[in-house]
């Protein structure tokens, strides 16, 4: 893969940082998912959210058969950085963005597989669990649904986590080339 015309395509992004990156420097814990049971309303009721992503060891074991990542991060203000419902509010644009680097990375590559922020609010009711997701080349699950530690990660990469009133959005490619 030429990383420099996939970069060029990228700077044309409102992205704050990136990093390719090796998902065997990933680290998981089951105490993520930990906290989707037991503080996410969304938990059990969506493709994208577990428990119907897989378990912990799954979603690692699939994470793993990627040999490459990108990670990248957009940043939003919100007035009150505890309104949670104000900073789920910026969500959208962040998932724009990774729709716009996944096209540019999919000619480059094989296979990619994408995890940002969402719980999926593409269909108004999800069909989850009495029939298949309707759009899963759409959906993007979210990145702590599969176990991921953010902050180690983005810490190993020397990617930022701004305070304030400053939301810092994660998505994840993994590819295969």
């Amino acid at each position: 893969m030429d990383k420099q015309a996939v970069e060029a395509q990228l700077c044309q992004l409102p992205i704050s940082q990136y990093a390719w990156i090796d998902p065997q420097t990933i680290e998981f814990s089951d105490r993520i998912r930990y906290v989707c049971e037991h503080e996410c309303p969304m938990y059990g009721t969506s493709w994208a959210c577990p428990p119907a992503v897989g378990t912990v060891a799954a979603c690692r074991e699939r994470i793993l058969s990627y040999p490459g990542a990108l990670v990248f991060t957009t940043l939003c203000e919100v007035d009150d950085i505890a309104d949670l419902s104000a900073a789920l509010a910026t969500r959208a644009p962040h998932e724009a963005v990774t729709r716009e680097a996944l096209a540019i990375l999919k000619p480059h590559v094989k296979d990619v597989m994408a995890l940002s922020t969402e719980a999926c609010a593409i269909c108004e009711h999800c069909a989850y669990p009495g029939a298949p997701c309707r759009h899963p080349e759409l959906m993007f699950p979210c990145v702590e649904s599969h176990g991921i530690i953010v902050t180690a990660l983005a810490e190993k990469e020397g990617i930022d986590f701004y305070g304030g009133n400053l939301v810092t959005w994660f998505s994840l490619l993994l590819f295969r080339e």
